[in-house]
Order: C-alpha cells, then sequence, then structure tokens
C-alpha cells in the first residue's frame, strides 16, 4: 500500500508533493500542467489548470499500481471541491472519522467536499483500476473576491459553504449519478484546439458550467426535486453509451424497435431515459443530432445541400429545409451562404 501525503498551500503545491513522492514528469503549457507517470506506482496523468478567480481545475486519469491512500491536508487554503467520477470510483472519509464512515464516489456521481482547517481528507483508491476524475476547486476567499459570484442566491447550505473562509465548518454532500455531467466534462477532455489562448479560454468556460451543473443539481436535491425514475445506474449508461453511438453515425436509418434490441432495454425505458437525460423522446434526439450535423457540415465542408441532406440520413430536402429552420431560424442556403461570405478587411 501507498500513502500520500499532501500539505501545499495550492493545487500546484499539491501536485508535485505528489510528484516527490511516486515519480512522474511535470510538463507546463499554456498554464495547463501535466503530472505524467509510467513507472512501477502509476500509469497515466494528472492534470490542473488554476484560473485567476479563485478556481481550479483538476483531472485523474490513472492507474494506480497498488492499493493508495491519499491524505490531503488543505489547511493552507482549504478549497471546497467539487468532484466527478467518469470512470472508476474511490473512497472518502475525513481524518476524524472512523473507518465505518467511509463513503464511496462512484461512477456518474456529483460530490462536494469542503474540510476544517484541522481535518485531514483521506481518498481510498483501488489498485488496477482505470480512474478518470474530475474535480473543481475553490478557494474561497479568492473566489468571492474576484468573481461576480452570486452566491446570495444558493440555498442556505451552499451559501454557508462558500461564506465559510475562515473553514470551521466541515460539509459533504453525496449526490446521485448525473449523466449529463458526463457528458459536459467528456466535452472538456476532448478540447482539441492548439492555441494556447483559445484552448484555455474553452475549457475555462466548460469549467464553468460543470460548476453550476453541480451547484444546481444541490439545489435540486436539496429541495427533494429530482426527477423520479425507475431506472438503474446500469440502464442510464447503456442509454447514455447508445445516445453517443447515434451521435457518431448520424446517418443510420434507427428505429425505436432496433434501439431496444440492440440495448436491451424496453422501448419504455429506452423513452424514459432519453427523456431524463436530453429532455427528448428517442426520435427528437436522432433528429436534434442530425441537425448538429448539418449545421457542421455546411460550416466546415464543401458539401451543397442535397449531399448534406444524404450524408445525414435524410431523404427529403424540403422537409431537411423545413426542420433546420425551424431549429436555427435560418434557411440551410441562407445559412450556408452567410458563412461562405468572403470576409472583408478596412484599413484603419
Amino acid at each position: 500500500m501507498i500513502t500520500i501525503k499532501t500539505t501545499g498551500s495550492s493545487t500546484s503545491d499539491n501536485v508535485r508533493q505528489i510528484q516527490q513522492q511516486i515519480g512522474g514528469v511535470i510538463t507546463e503549457r499554456w498554464g495547463e500542467y501535466t503530472l505524467t507517470l509510467n513507472n512501477e506506482n502509476a500509469t497515466g496523468n494528472i492534470r490542473f489548470v488554476p484560473f485567476e478567480w479563485g478556481v481550479t481545475l483538476l483531472e485523474y486519469d490513472i492507474t494506480f499500481h497498488d492499493e493508495v491512500i491519499f491524505e490531503s491536508n488543505y489547511a493552507e487554503y482549504n478549497p471546497i471541491r467539487f468532484y466527478y467520477c467518469l470512470e472508476g470510483n474511490c473512497g472518502h472519509r475525513f481524518g476524524n472519522q472512523s473507518k465505518n464512515e467511509f463513503k464511496q464516489l462512484e461512477q456518474f456521481q456529483s460530490v462536494i467536499i469542503a474540510n476544517t482547517d484541522d481535518t485531514p481528507s483521506l481518498g481510498y483508491f483501488t489498485k488496477g483500476l482505470k480512474l478518470s476524475i474530475n474535480v473543481i476547486l475553490i478557494t474561497r476567499r479568492k473566489f468571492l473576491k474576484k468573481r461576480l459570484n452570486g452566491v446570495q442566491e444558493l440555498n442556505k447550505q451552499l451559501y454557508n459553504v462558500f461564506m465559510d473562509t475562515d473553514h470551521e465548518r466541515r460539509f459533504a454532500f453525496f449526490g446521485s449519478y448525473n449523466l449529463k455531467l458526463a457528458n459536459k466534462i467528456s466535452a472538456l477532455r476532448k478540447v482539441r484546439n492548439k492555441n494556447g489562448m483559445i484552448r484555455i479560454m474553452q475549457i475555462e468556460g466548460l469549467v464553468y458550467e460543470i460548476l453550476a451543473m453541480h451547484i444546481a443539481q444541490h439545489e435540486r436535491e436539496n429541495k427533494n426535486s429530482l426527477p423520479a425514475t425507475s431506472l438503474l445506474r446500469r440502464e442510464l449508461k447503456i442509454i447514455r453509451d447508445l445516445a453517443n453511438k447515434i451521435a457518431k453515425n448520424v446517418a443510420k436509418d434507427y428505429t425505436l424497435e432496433q434501439l431496444s434490441r440492440e440495448s436491451g432495454l424496453s422501448q419504455a425505458k429506452l423513452q424514459e431515459g432519453f427523456k431524463l437525460l436530453y429532455t427528448r423522446t428517442v426520435t427528437e434526439y436522432i433528429r436534434h443530432v442530425r441537425l448538429e450535423a448539418a449545421r457542421d457540415y455546411l460550416s466546415n465542408s464543401d458539401m451543397n445541400i442535397s449531399q448534406v441532406v444524404y450524408s445525414i440520413g435524410f431523404s427529403s430536402r424540403s422537409y431537411f429545409s423545413k426542420i433546420f429552420k425551424n431549429k436555427f431560424g435560418i434557411s440551410p442556403s441562407e445559412f450556408q451562404a452567410h458563412v461562405k461570405r468572403p470576409l472583408t478587411f478596412e484599413a484603419i
């Protein structure tokens, strides 16, 4: 078993302390730092991106080769931590809790944790289990000072957590599963822009959205207003994977009956799951991703409208034009003419 202890005054300090204890190499590009490991302790990477408004993105994409306990003492800056587990699972307890008070952070679960200054956090990681964990850390004093944050609009529980700048109260919220967060975090991990400034701005925007989704979930659960569902977490994962498959191959001729057979879920469960995760029926979701693909083709390719219609699985150009205009407020031909219009510049 490996015990990793961190006592830094920032995420940067803590990652460097991790490096000192289990090895790896830290690289930096445009304010984005990555600790890469490929040794007897772990394979994968730990990435972090600090922002000026008191928030840091921290991501684990790693497999440990032994049981690991992280003992983190956050006394120096003690952030609020918003966790989401995209793959795998891990455990947590506060240092002054007994072992039977240990809680599991499950896949697709939203968790919010804040410590007192005198209480370390203990994180438990399983040997050989691939982990993809997204963490957003908020340093309260800096966040409240630098950002138009609107914390006064939060429910009483979260408001007290944000305003506890002296870290006098402990807080832990283990929410229900949230696959919409999985989609947003997956988009964050797929940011590919090589331009450093644009890339960091895209990441920052997605971090703000993810943070808002964590807070919104706590608001809903605090009011007991989560949508009721009979679906199991395993079934929701099947539906998410199916939706991703549809989005990657929009031209295929899908039917509800065929999707039901493929997924092993009843048609009623498919409809319930799509409405819960995407606020659309299966048919509406298929139409939505086809139109999104059509917009991208019109923007980024040399295909004419008839070719686009064929490429997204429609047979009627007139029907396509009608629903495209209903969704985007402009006809496909007008949209294509606008995005393909040559740029002009005036000398100043």
